[in-house]
């Protein structure tokens, strides 16, 4: 029988004992690990669509390799997803950030068997804004710091479109685009070329002199230049009636029998043309004018005596009106009667027009001005308060005391203790202020001759003065034009360098003796009064034999064109019969020197009282025509060819348009309104 020692046994066991063991002490130091260095990565500010690339560093902090699993949710990415660790060592991962429109936040996760590890990520992306260069030959760019649009200028020689047309092939210099000035000569003498900076160039036909016989006319030949030759046969020579008439005829001047159906008058827009009829010109009677639209006006117009009720810019009308509950508004309409806006004043309260013009509509309210916008809404732009530009008090202007320069700045002649001028820049900021003498009063006049200089005519139109700039201070020196005796009236109308005062005077605005007009046994009304290209036009009263006082039944009124040079008369036209009454609501001038008037007329003999338009030139009467029914007119202003009226029909205030045809259009040179163009009170070109 075979015996084991004890101390045998012992030590088969313990080896036993000891190979089970598969995680001994010993080699716990072997294994695979590791641990990020970064607990969290800022990204930063990142512009939308763009990437930044951030490191994080994984560490070994065992013997042996680690197999790392890296991931990260959108807008967050790693590369690459998969890594090994050496122990010891370390490893660098790539996270991504794409930015976005706002702060992002997410969690980079890294694995390796059982153990998880994360870094916390963030970033905020930012959408950068729309850079829009001020001007050609500027680039403007968004910079992320500090989040705003940096302009800076194009580099030389960068392509740009020269703002004027009468230059070409523009490049940048120095951050102003440069071009090559553009030619227009056509190479014919029958034309004259030339260079509009709008338009390019423009080509119109030479005009030859007129010979002196009526029956040549001047022509120009290419290869002659101006020469003669017949006018058209049948052309009027001379007086024409429907028995006798004047007429060329192979270039000589005829007097024959007036042909049947020959033109005897013209269309009107309210009548047939005339045409010879067995000795004399038959013409259908006349019509009423019918409107082409009549639209709803929304309330009742507001305006000062002897203010505008309507005013136009750039085909809008534009109207002042109150209603009631509904309080007080600015209303605007297109020219064919379509409402553009409604723009409530922020009060509620009235306001007047004064004047519209490329920088908005101006308005009065009691003691301030305020400018509100051409485009809807019609926002309010500005208020200037009186008293605040004169330090105080409660000072007020009104219709034919403001004036809007070229540059859309507001010229005001302030009633107040003593009366003040002042000027407001385009954003209604007071750019200059100071005390004017002897020009208080609603009777005083401003007005801005084309060359922008400041023209006041004291109430009673005795002294007429330039305002100018103070030299060195902040004030006005007055330069006087004109001084006359007693009443002269209160109106003033400047143009073509001439001013023209209270109807009684003209005076050159370069300087001379003042030209008195000799109205004899007439008395002229002060206002409206016109002015273009050295001839002014006054309504007056006259007495139909008889100097006034006029007797009963005898009183008319009469619109006289009149020369600036001497105060002589042009022309003299009836505007009404005698002993009519009239009211006059608009007066403006007419291209090819004539003048239109809205005017309601009763007649002598009591009948119904009704509005006529009245087209006039050259000392005749062209057109007259009644408007449709028996209106409430409150006002109206001509613009092309159409007459806008705002008018009351069965209660209710409308607004109108009449067209009035080629003979009705609306000149805009000179002063051809009551209060210059669009009530700016500023001399046309």
């Amino acid at each position: 029988m075979l015996r084991t020692r004890p101390w045998f046994l012992l030590l088969v066991a313990l080896v036993f004992s000891g190979a089970c063991r598969c995680e001994g002490p010993a080699l716990g130091t072997s294994r695979g690990d590791f641990r990020p260095q970064e607990t969290e990565v800022d990204f930063g500010r990142v512009l939308e669509g763009t990437q930044v690339r951030r490191t994080v560093t994984l560490l070994g902090t065992g013997r042996s390799e680690a197999r790392v699993t890296a991931s990260a949710g959108a807008p967050f990415a790693v590369v690459p997803e998969s890594v090994s660790v050496p122990g010891g060592g370390s490893v660098a991962l790539e996270v991504v950030f794409t930015g976005g429109n706002g702060v992002a936040q997410g969690t980079l996760t890294l694995v390796a068997g059982s153990r998880v590890e994360s870094v916390a990520l963030r970033g905020e992306g930012v959408r950068p804004l729309t850079c829009v260069p001020s001007a050609q030959c500027r680039e403007s760019r968004f910079e992320l710091e500090p989040g705003a649009c940096v302009e800076t200028l194009a580099p030389n020689g960068t392509d740009c479109i020269p703002s004027s047309r009468c230059q070409e092939r523009g490049r940048c210099r120095a951050g102003e685009c440069v071009g090559t000035p553009r030619t227009c000569d056509d190479d014919n003498p029958c034309t004259v070329d030339a260079c509009s900076p709008t338009e390019g160039c423009v080509t119109s036909n030479v005009v030859c002199p007129q010979p002196a016989n009526p029956c040549k006319v001047g022509v120009c030949r290419r290869d002659e230049g101006c020469g003669e030759t017949d006018a058209a046969d049948y052309t009027v020579c001379g007086p024409t009636d429907c028995k006798t008439a004047n007429l060329c005829l192979l270039g000589s001047c005829r007097t024959l029998p007036t042909p049947e159906g020959f033109l005897c008058a013209p269309a009107t827009p309210c009548q047939d043309e005339g045409r010879c009829r067995s000795g004399e010109c038959a013409r259908p009677p006349p019509g009423e004018l019918v409107a082409q639209f009549s639209a709803p006006l929304g309330g009742a117009p507001v305006a000062e005596d002897g203010g505008p009720v309507l005013l136009s810019q750039d085909g809008a009308l534009f109207a002042s009106v109150c209603d009631g509950d509904a309080g007080c508004r600015l209303v605007s309409f297109t020219g064919n009667g379509l409402q553009r806006f409604e723009a409530p004043y922020p009060d509620g309260g009235a306001r007047t027009l004064l004047a519209v013009s490329g920088a908005g509509v101006l308005v009065q309210e009691p003691g301030s001005l305020e400018r509100y916008a051409l485009a809807s809404p019609g926002e309010r732009l500005w208020q200037a308060p009186l008293g605040e530009a004169l330090d105080g008090g409660v000072p007020s202007t009104g219709v034919g005391r403001t004036a809007v320069s070229a540059e859309e700045e507001v010229v005001a002649l302030v009633d107040s203790v003593p009366p003040a001028l002042v000027r407001l820049g385009m954003d209604g900021g007071v750019l200059q202020t100071g005390p004017v003498e002897g020009f208080g009063g609603p009777g005083a006049r401003v007005a801005l001759d084309a060359q922008g200089r400041v023209v006041l005519s004291a109430e009673g139109g005795g002294r007429v003065v330039f305002a100018e700039p103070e030299d060195g201070g902040p004030g006005f020196v007055t330069v006087p034009v004109l001084e006359q005796a007693g009443d002269a009236g209160a109106s003033l109308a400047v143009a073509g360098g001439w001013l023209f005062s209270g109807a009684r005077t003209f005076a050159s605005t370069d300087g001379g003796a003042p030209v008195p007009v000799p109205w004899e046994e007439r008395v002229p009304l002060d206002e409206p009064t016109l002015l273009l290209d050295g001839t002014g036009y006054a309504l007056a009263t006259a007495c139909d034999g008889g100097a006034p006082p006029c007797a009963p039944g005898t009183a008319q009124l009469v619109l006289r064109a009149l020369s600036a040079e001497d105060g002589g008369t042009r022309w003299e036209v009836p505007v009404s019969a005698p002993g009519a009454e009239v009211l006059l609501h608009e007066a403006s001038l007419v291209s090819g020197n004539g003048v239109g008037t809205l005017s309601d007329i009763t007649p002598p003999d009591g009948g119904p009282t009704r509005t006529y338009l009245q087209l006039f030139a050259a000392g005749r009467e062209r057109a007259v025509c009644p408007l449709e029914g028996e209106p409430r007119v409150a006002g109206a202003t001509h613009v092309g060819n159409f007459l806008y009226v705002l008018l009351e029909r069965e209660g209710t205030w409308r607004l109108e348009a009449f067209g009035l045809g080629l003979q009705g259009v609306a000149e805009t040179r000179g002063w051809p309104q009551r209060h210059g163009l669009a009530g700016t009170r500023r001399a046309q070109p």
